[in-house]
């Protein structure tokens, strides 16, 4: 028996949508190795990014460029100021240019303010960082926040019979931040659904998105006790013990799956869904998504379930529903990396052209991993 229920949230088979593939180019198999003097004319030449991160920025830089926006920095370790296309200038990003609309930055806005007590939020990253998965996570979510009607199809399309009525969407949420009766700690997700079943069930569909992460982020210095008590008593782990679990890659999803779990043991919810969601091509992320689930028992009533579902089913979903315009927004931002085959094709007729080879590009100076991190 698969430790992810995957019957519950079905992939899309074969070539996308029409409204997500208008050239039916149909699916990219990998993202391309992007060579550097490419990466070098958008200003998204990183030496530590891995091959997806990479392209990545160099896909939110063509964004940024597509949409005139002015282009941001970061200051390196050394204090050197670097300008870096996939960031946007403070102004830009104050104005809202990191989001897909007027009414998804109003209501980041709103987020900021009226935060939960604890909730960790970097406003300059929300703000400015075209490649984090803080600004994604508004800009795929918060149209549904507006019209909950909308949000509960959404949920159904995901999870046929699961959800009868959405009630509230919160961001970067958890309950009572710091206490032992849940994690003890300032684990949280970034999106959290809350909806009523067809049997009046209290539902709760917790989101962890990861966009360009390669799961070797920074861990917490210290795990606190009460997660380690929940890792070994939840019932949830084949080996509790398995020093994986907190180790880089998988402490994130442990933690927040114990979360969780302390949700429904503390009676918060009845029934709990803990989803990891990253782009298809992130190999890393969906290498991370099985290695966690490996270690997971087969789920059981008042356990809770873990899934991984791509980031192009959530925005298939959004489509499904009628939201193919927003939809259409996020693929091509996030999702349409064959934007960057358009760029390669340019660089290739360029090259060939070429009397002799061109002085390489200056790398970039490494960003900051807390920065792109999650």
């Amino acid at each position: 028996m698969p430790n992810t229920n995957s019957m519950l949230a079905s992939e899309p088979h074969g070539r996308s949508a029409d409204p997500l593939d208008p050239t039916g180019l149909g699916p990219m198999n990998v993202v391309p190795l992007v060579p550097a003097d490419v990466l070098g004319k958008h200003k998204a030449l990183v030496e530590t990014d891995t091959r997806f991160r990479s392209a990545a920025r160099l896909l939110q830089s063509l964004w940024r460029e597509d949409r005139d926006l002015p282009i941001g920095s970061f200051l390196t370790a050394d204090e050197k100021r670097v300008r870096l296309g996939s960031r946007i200038t403070e102004a830009a990003g104050r104005s809202g240019g990191n989001f897909l609309s007027p009414d998804i930055a109003l209501l980041v806005r709103r987020e900021v303010i009226y935060r939960e007590l604890g909730a960790l939020i970097e406003v300059d990253r929300l703000r400015t960082n075209l490649l984090s998965s803080m600004p994604l996570t508004f800009n795929l979510f918060a149209p549904l926040k507006f019209d909950l009607k909308q949000a509960s199809r959404f949920a159904a399309d995901l999870f046929p019979n699961l959800i009868k009525e959405m009630v509230a969407i919160r961001f970067e949420h958890a309950p009572r931040r710091g206490s032992a009766i849940y994690t003890g700690d300032y684990s949280a997700f970034d999106v959290a659904l809350y909806g009523v079943s067809p049997e009046g069930r209290r539902v709760m569909i917790a989101f962890e998105i990861k966009y360009s992460e390669s799961g070797a982020e920074p861990s917490p210095v210290r795990i606190s006790d009460r997660q380690l008590d929940l890792t070994a008593n939840t019932g949830i782990y084949a080996e509790p013990e398995d020093p994986a679990l907190f180790g880089l890659g998988l402490q994130q999803l442990t933690r927040e799956a114990n979360l969780a779990q302390a949700m429904l043991d503390h009676g918060d919810v009845d029934e709990a869904y803990f989803v990891l969601s990253a782009p298809r091509l992130n190999h890393l992320c969906q290498e991370m998504g099985q290695a966690f689930a490996a270690r997971l028992v087969p789920p059981e009533p008042g356990k809770v379930r873990f899934l991984s579902i791509t980031l192009e089913r959530l925005v298939e979903a959004l489509a499904n529903i009628g939201m193919i315009e927003h939809a259409q927004a996020l693929h091509r931002r996030y999702l349409d990396f064959w934007q960057i085959d358009g760029e390669l094709e340019l660089h290739l007729a360029a090259e060939g052209r070429r009397p002799m080879p061109q002085k390489a590009p200056r790398r970039a100076h490494p960003e900051p991993e807390s920065l792109e991190a999650r």
